[in-house]
Parts: C-alpha cells; sequence; structure tokens
C-alpha cells in the first residue's frame, strides 16, 4: 500500500554520463532522475513530459557548461525560475561559487554527491519556489509555433506555388519512372529539425532502393571474399542506389519535393539548414540560441558553397555556415538578401563540384 502514497518526483541530470541510479526511493517520493546531455534531447523530453520539478546540471558539457545551459534554460523554459536548479561541479573553485550566486543558480555540490543528499536539498527548494504552472508549457518561447513575417511567408508560399508547378511534369514522370523500377514510396521521408525544435519529415525523391541497408549486407560477400564484381556494380559503387535515382542524383531534381515542405511551412525557401535529429544532438547551447529563432530553409549559404569546399572544413566551420541565416534573419534588408541567395542557389546546382 506504501507505493500508491509516494508522491513522483521527475529530476532531469544534464550531463555526458548516468551519476544516479533511477528510479530511487526517498522518503515518501519514487524519484525518476532522466540524463541527456544536449538541448534538443532536454527539450523533446520537456514536449513529452512536462516540465520536471528540479534540474542537476553538469559544469562540464559536451561543447559549453552549466552556466550556458542554465542561460538557455532560464530563456526557453523558466523564466520565474521557479523550478530547482543544481549544478555539479569536480572541484571546489570560488569562481564557480561567484557565478551560480550572480545568475541566481539555487545551489552548487562538489563531487562525488550522494544522491539523498541532492534530493533532501531539492525538497527544500521546492518548499522555497513559487510552484510551478503545468499549463504554462503551452507559453514558453521554444514551444510557441514559429512565424515568418507576413512577407517572408507570403513570398513562400508564391515561390513553391510556382515552382511547383513548373515542376509538377518532371516529378510526375520519375515518380512514375521510381514506381515501375521499384516498389515502395515515391517519397524519402526524413526527420529534420528546424525552428524551436520542430521535427517533420523533410521530403525527397527516392534515389535508393527500399530496404538498401538489407540489400548492402547482401552484397558484402563480394568484397569480404574478393571476387568480381559484377559490371553493373562496378559502374555503381554505392548499389543502393537505383537507376532512376543515379539519373535524379545526376540531374539534382532529388530535391524538388522540398517545395512541398515550404508550401506547408516546415521550412522556408531561405534559412539554416534543417539538420537530421543526430546531428541537432551535437549543438551546442550557443549554436541552439542561434538557431530557434530563425527558420529553416531549403537554400542558404550553406547551400551555395561547393559541396567539395564544405567537406574541407571543420565542424565547427561548417556549423557556423549552416548557422549564418540567424544574423541575418531580423535585418531590415533579409528579404532582399533572400532573393539575392536564391539566384545564388541555381548555377550552384548545376556546378560538378558541387556533387
Amino acid at each position: 500500500m506504501e507505493k500508491d502514497h509516494q508522491e513522483q518526483l521527475k529530476i532531469l541530470h544534464i550531463g555526458a554520463d548516468p551519476e544516479f541510479l533511477s528510479p530511487v526511493v526517498f522518503e515518501n517520493y519514487r524519484v525518476e532522475i532522466e540524463t541527456m546531455d544536449n538541448p534538443f534531447s532536454v527539450s523533446q523530453w520537456v514536449r513529452s513530459n512536462g516540465l520536471p520539478d528540479a534540474l542537476v546540471c553538469e559544469t562540464k558539457l559536451l561543447g559549453g557548461n552549466g552556466f550556458e545551459f542554465y542561460d538557455f534554460w532560464i530563456a526557453q523554459f523558466d523564466r520565474k525560475k521557479s523550478i530547482p536548479f543544481v549544478l555539479l561541479d569536480d572541484e571546489k573553485k570560488p569562481d564557480t561559487a561567484a557565478m551560480a550566486l550572480e545568475r541566481k543558480i539555487d545551489d552548487v555540490y562538489i563531487k562525488p554527491t550522494d544522491v539523498q543528499t541532492l534530493l533532501r536539498r531539492i525538497l527544500m527548494l521546492r518548499q522555497e519556489k513559487p510552484s510551478t504552472d503545468q499549463a504554462a508549457i503551452s507559453e514558453m518561447n521554444a514551444f510557441k509555433p514559429f512565424k515568418l513575417n507576413f512577407l517572408k511567408r507570403t513570398f513562400d508560399i508564391v515561390t513553391s506555388s510556382i515552382f511547383l508547378l513548373i515542376a509538377s511534369p518532371i516529378l510526375l514522370i520519375f515518380a512514375i519512372a521510381i514506381r515501375l523500377e521499384t516498389k515502395g514510396d515515391v517519397f524519402y521521408r526524413s526527420k529534420r529539425v528546424g525552428a524551436r525544435f520542430k521535427v517533420f519529415d523533410l521530403y525527397k525523391l527516392r534515389s535508393m532502393h527500399t530496404h538498401s541497408d538489407v540489400r548492402l549486407k547482401e552484397l558484402a560477400h563480394l568484397s569480404e571474399y574478393k571476387r568480381e564484381i559484377p559490371a553493373s556494380q562496378t559502374e555503381n559503387p554505392d548499389a543502393r542506389i537505383t537507376k532512376v535515382g543515379q539519373l535524379i542524383r545526376k540531374l539534382n531534381i532529388d530535391e524538388l519535393p522540398q517545395l512541398i515542405n515550404v508550401w506547408k511551412g516546415d521550412v522556408s525557401m531561405v534559412g539554416n539548414r534543417p539538420l537530421p535529429i543526430y546531428e541537432a544532438e551535437l549543438l551546442t547551447t550557443d549554436d541552439w540560441m542561434d538557431r530557434i529563432d530563425s527558420p529553416a530553409g531549403i537554400t542558404g549559404r550553406w547551400k551555395v558553397v561547393s559541396r567539395r569546399r564544405l567537406r574541407s572544413l571543420s565542424h565547427d566551420e561548417r556549423s557556423r555556415l549552416q548557422n549564418r541565416y540567424s544574423k541575418i534573419a531580423n535585418r531590415p534588408n533579409a528579404f532582399w538578401k533572400d532573393i539575392w541567395m536564391i539566384i545564388q542557389t541555381l548555377p550552384a546546382m548545376f556546378k560538378k563540384d558541387n556533387s
């Protein structure tokens, strides 16, 4: 019967490695501690589970630190500072305590710290702080639907409609060709992350066989035993790509269906690169603050640069390039920058070094 009367506590631990076992029974509470190490994962957890009862954050984080994450958390989720926030540091440093005091972080503990000590402090903080309003989650910055200004959204709708109308015969022809060659969907859908952590399906014309990962395993024995590879595979080293797919990629038209994403409002014509989820999880808090209030787009500065040059850049350089639109999104001349970017994109699509 005791379990029925236990109150639930949900605590987020922000760090690279789990520090605490979960669930934990403490006094009259059943405590679940979730560990995650990036802003995107935290935001998706909050979207699914609501606000946590407390946060315990490491001062050293991958690509950042606990203070940056605290600023991010307060700006996007807890402007009233009603949720206990505790820092964990590896050693006692006056600078850490001073910075925590300046930011009004609730407390700092030195590792190793037992979970009972932390929970006791968190319960005290919860009594001192105003109660958390779970209904306020819909009003938080991160979960407000991102809205483009009227001019940019109108331009997106008009431009994508015109381009889709022009491209519709091409899309229809290749859609039929794809279905005739292989079974499966005409479109390939890839989960991407846009502004305000919105996850959506980005469309492309399917250029690979369905279940291509299985097909690749079937051909693995050819290289394993150094047998002669069929001519068809010599011409196409990646056996996952279909014959129609080769043509689609050669003509650079596999991304035409992304105009549907523009028309739907998932992305804009011009913006930051829409990231795959695994890449979004690698962004630091600073990167997210740059991206969260500017749209994803099907083109941008990252699209104009040749892929050969893009591959030569470091991860940080690519990230800055892909985030660059956030620097101009709110400028008075942003609309004309969009026009110029689209004009630059058209010839870039057909450059040989862009493949």
